[in-house]
Order: structure tokens, then C-alpha cells, then sequence
């Protein structure tokens, strides 16, 4: 049984993290597969290492808005097919893209925020209510699934540090708590919370205000969420704190998967 490194990350600006040195992290990572969130870029926007990815099956799926959201897949292994958006609709935001990489779906995702404004959060929930079902469809596939990225929701009061005085905060609120909850009952398994227990963080963003990011206040809101399979096969998960320090306002999270064929 051959084993798959995957990392998710919102790298906040893919232009930013190269000229900060991602390439560097990604030596010492050595990933099989990238999930990549908040790339607001398209390829022909990088310098021309980064643009042609040698050595890397590549799928890009940018914002029609320039420098604005947009993921991306990376992988060592080729690409065998895509589907972008929630079952298929449309996707100008570029928030969705999932791959199928030999015997396993992966998928790069990234929910909206709903600090700017209530319309703001009036248009997360409506994407959060239609992406339920298609989890829940993607999670019953006969084999490896997992779905990374940032989902701009801190699922329990372990992840987030100051959990008291955000209680009606987006990403904290109740209903956006309960949908997590509602993930995980739908098949989404939350494979980091799983390995580590009922432990306060690992967090996964911190915000610049004041020492947030020395101190570890943080808030965990990048996930990677597994079917029943991709839960038996988790070998080790973790949160590279100090590569996100590095390269965004986002850590990567890290999963060695066991993969019979990829």
C-alpha cells in the first residue's frame, strides 16, 4: 500500500506566498496532492516557473473577478477528471473544484466569508444550505473522498481561542456551528479533530491584530473532511503552524493518507 501526502491552504494571494517563499515549504512538505484556496490569480498572472507547475498535473479553477478568491489542485499524480462548482452550477468565485486522482476524489474548497457585511452573510448561508446536499452525495462514492479548505466556520469552542467574546461573530455564530455539526452527520468526517481529540485548537488563522499570531489565538477554519474510507486510512494529520506564520494568515493542514492506487 503506497501512502499520499495532501495539504490544503489558503495561501491568501498565491503571487504573495511565492514572492514569501512557498516553494521552499512545499521542499520540506513534499506533497502528493495541493488543495489551494484564495489563490487570486490565474496561471498566466504567475511568474513562468509557477505558471507551467513541471512535474505537476495541475487544474486551475480562478474568480472571473480578477484577484479575487479562486482554488486550484496540484498533484504529482495525473488528474483523471474535474468537476467544478456544487453539482455542477455555476462557479464565478471559483470556490469549488474537485479532481479524481486514481483511486481517490479530492476537492478544494472555499466558503464565503460573512464578517463584511449581512448580505455578506446572507449569500454564505445560501451557499453553505446548497452544499450540504452535494457533500453528502460525494461522501457515499466507493472510494477515497476528501474535501479540504477553508470553510470560515470554527466548529466548536476548541476551535477558537477566544470563543466567549465571538459568539455573535460570523464564523462563530450558531447556525454556522450546527452546520458543521450537520457535515459530519452527513458523512464529512473531521479528520484532524478526529486524530487529535478533544483538545483545544490546533488553530488554523490568526488574525494581524496584535499578537494573535505569536501568542497562538487563533481560530481553526481550514479543514479536511474524509468519507468512512479516507477515516480508515488517515494515517497522521497535522497543522504546520510555522509555514503559515511564513507564507499567509492561513497554516497548511497535513494528511498522509494510505491510498492502494493513486
Amino acid at each position: 500500500m503506497s501512502s499520499l501526502r495532501i495539504i490544503t491552504w489558503n495561501v491568501n494571494g498565491l503571487r504573495a506566498a511565492i514572492r514569501k517563499g512557498l516553494s521552499d515549504w512545499m521542499a520540506e512538505l513534499e506533497p502528493d496532492i495541493i488543495l489551494l484556496q484564495e489563490i487570486r490569480a490565474r496561471p498566466d498572472q504567475l511568474p513562468e516557473p509557477w505558471a507551467a507547475m513541471e512535474g505537476w498535473h495541475v487544474h486551475w479553477h480562478p474568480a472571473e473577478r480578477p484577484g479575487y478568491s479562486g482554488t486550484c489542485i496540484w498533484s504529482r499524480h495525473p488528474i483523471d477528471r474535474i468537476e467544478t462548482g456544487i453539482d455542477g452550477a455555476a462557479d464565478p468565485e471559483g470556490r469549488v473544484v474537485i479532481a479524481r486522482i486514481g483511486d481517490i476524489d479530492v476537492g478544494s474548497i472555499y466558503l464565503p466569508s460573512g464578517s463584511s457585511s449581512d448580505e455578506a452573510q446572507q449569500r454564505k448561508q445560501k451557499w453553505m444550505k446548497a452544499f450540504t446536499p452535494f457533500a453528502r452525495k460525494l461522501m457515499r462514492r466507493r472510494r477515497h473522498v476528501i474535501l479540504g479548505g477553508d470553510f470560515n466556520i470554527a466548529r466548536t469552542e476548541q476551535d477558537l481561542y477566544h470563543w466567549r467574546s465571538n459568539q455573535n461573530t460570523s464564523g462563530f455564530l450558531p447556525h454556522e456551528r450546527l452546520w458543521m455539526d450537520d457535515l459530519v452527520e452527513a458523512g464529512c468526517h473531521d479528520l484532524l479533530r478526529d486524530h487529535v481529540g478533544e483538545v483545544d485548537g490546533p488553530y488554523t488563522w490568526w488574525s494581524n491584530r496584535g499578537k494573535a499570531r505569536q501568542l497562538d489565538r487563533g481560530w481553526r477554519i481550514d479543514y479536511l473532511l474524509g468519507n468512512s474510507r479516507s477515516v480508515r486510512d488517515a494515517r497522521s494529520l497535522f497543522v504546520h503552524r510555522e509555514a503559515g506564520l511564513a507564507i499567509s494568515d492561513h497554516a497548511p493542514v497535513v494528511l498522509d493518507l494510505d491510498s492502494a492506487s493513486a
